[in-house]
C-alpha cells in the first residue's frame, strides 16, 4: 500500500461540487422515498438530508408523518428540505399507489419473514424505498403494498437501527448498486 506524497487535504467547496457533479453524471436510476408515520423532527430532518444527498426525486409521506416544513425538522435537515419535493399522500395504500403511478417499484425496509438482505434486494432501476415509524416500523398495509421487503443485516446485540440511519443505509445501497453495475 502506498502513501500519498505529502499530507492529505480536505477538498475545497468547489472541488466537492465537481466531485458530486461527476457522481450525478453516473446516476440514471430514479430513486423515491416513502416515509410512513415518522413523527420525530430529528428523524425526519435526518431522513430529508440523506434523501437530498442521494438524489431522491420525491418524498411521499403517509400516516402521521411529520411534515418537512415543521419548524424543528430544519435543525437536522439544515436547509435541505427545500431540495427534495414532497407531498403527504394520505394512507400507506394511497402513498403506495402514488409511487406506482410514477412508475417506481416499492421496496419496504423492514424485518419480516420473507425479507431479503438489503444487498440482495431488487434495488435496480427505478425504485422507491419505504420506511416506517420509530416504534412500529412499516404498517401491515404498507408491507402488503410493497413489491419486496428488505432488511439490513446486523450482527451486534441490538435488534434494530434508528429509522433515519436505516434510511441512509438503504439509500446508499440503492445508489451503490447502480454505480457498481457494469
Amino acid at each position: 500500500m502506498s502513501t500519498p506524497a505529502g499530507p492529505r487535504k480536505q477538498l475545497r467547496p468547489t472541488d466537492v461540487k465537481r466531485l458530486n457533479r461527476d457522481w450525478r453524471r453516473r446516476t440514471e436510476g430514479r430513486l423515491g422515498l416513502l416515509v410512513e408515520s415518522v413523527t420525530q423532527p430529528f428523524n425526519m430532518g435526518s431522513i430529508i438530508r440523506s434523501a437530498a444527498v442521494f438524489g431522491v426525486e420525491h418524498l411521499w409521506l403517509a400516516g402521521n408523518a411529520i411534515h418537512p416544513d415543521h419548524r424543528n425538522v430544519d435543525k437536522t435537515a439544515l436547509g435541505t428540505e427545500r431540495l427534495v419535493s414532497w407531498e403527504h399522500a394520505g394512507t400507506a395504500a394511497e402513498a403506495a399507489a402514488a409511487v406506482r403511478k410514477q412508475g417506481l417499484r416499492l421496496v419496504a425496509i423492514e424485518l419480516t419473514g420473507d425479507a431479503l438482505p438489503l444487498h440482495e434486494a431488487p434495488l435496480d432501476g427505478d425504485v422507491c424505498l419505504a420506511v416506517g415509524g420509530e416504534d412500529h416500523g412499516c404498517s401491515p398495509a404498507l408491507l402488503a403494498a410493497a413489491d419486496a421487503v428488505a432488511y439490513i443485516p446486523q450482527i451486534g446485540r441490538v435488534g434494530s437501527l434508528n429509522v433515519a440511519v436505516a434510511t441512509a443505509i438503504a439509500l446508499a445501497e440503492a445508489r451503490r448498486r447502480e454505480w457498481a453495475a457494469p
